[in-house]
């Protein structure tokens, strides 16, 4: 048995020699000279074309099943309504989450049930939507939000983008030049682009409903922005 595990043992360092003396034989890579890490980014404001229209309503009382149905009765009635207008990428519909949980006295011990839940309507037709929200009734206005639609957005990145690149080549022209070299080739680069969200604002309920009784949403998209940046290092030569 030893000498199998000694004829084994030879076997193994045999069959690692080669791959040992060639990576011995390879020569070690140079540490880079005169890399220099840039960044270079662009920005742009553009029209808001994308409308986010959130209802929310709640319920309480002595048992959790009649506060559900009720929950559910007043989406219902909100769902209903708004399926009037629907229409893909225009105005489109998402139910929130229906939720009950109880509600605990001083002593511990549950005295009763609560609960909530939302509808989200949003669109670019921002007219439609401000016209559909005085007519839900069974629910109150939360949030109101305005922001790029995934198209515009997608289109407006591409040439923010293409504005970065090009400040990020003419940068490194100028730096090259100022370091006294001719020219530079580009070693590794990213580039990103976002759309920040702007603020959604947040209404209370009761003035909300009190003042879409009798007229649409006043609509106010404003303007958003889109960012890029590209960050990179360049081999000056």
């Amino acid at each position: 048995m030893i000498r199998d595990f000694v004829l084994a043992s030879w076997l193994g360092l045999a069959a690692l020699s080669p791959a040992l003396a060639q990576a011995q034989s390879q020569p070690l890579l140079p540490t880079p000279q005169r890399v220099l890490t840039l960044s270079a980014a662009a920005s742009m404001d553009v029209p808001n074309d994308w409308l986010t229209l959130s209802f929310s309503t709640t319920r309480e009382g002595t048992d959790a099943s009649a506060v559900q149905s009720a929950l559910r009765q007043a989406l219902d009635a909100a769902l209903a309504e708004a399926r009037r207008v629907a229409k893909p990428g225009q105005v489109e519909l998402r139910a929130g989450n229906l939720s009950v949980y109880p509600r605990y006295n001083p002593k511990g011990g549950i005295n009763g049930w609560q609960g909530s839940t939302e509808l989200t309507v949003e669109g670019r037709d921002m007219t439609v939507i401000a016209q559909l929200a005085p007519r839900i009734s069974s629910m109150s206005i939360a949030r109101v939000g305005y922001s790029l639609s995934r198209e515009a957005r997608e289109q407006v990145e591409s040439e923010v983008g293409a504005r970065a690149i090009e400040r990020y080549k003419k940068r490194a022209d100028e730096v090259t030049r100022q370091f006294g070299f001719n020219r530079w080739s580009l070693r590794e680069v990213q580039l990103n682009t976002d759309a920040p969200m702007p603020p959604v604002p947040m209404m209370r309920a009761k003035t909300m409903a009190a003042s879409a009784a009798d007229e649409a949403l006043p609509v106010e998209p404003g303007r958003g922005q889109v960012n890029a940046m590209v960050t990179g290092s360049i081999q000056m030569e």
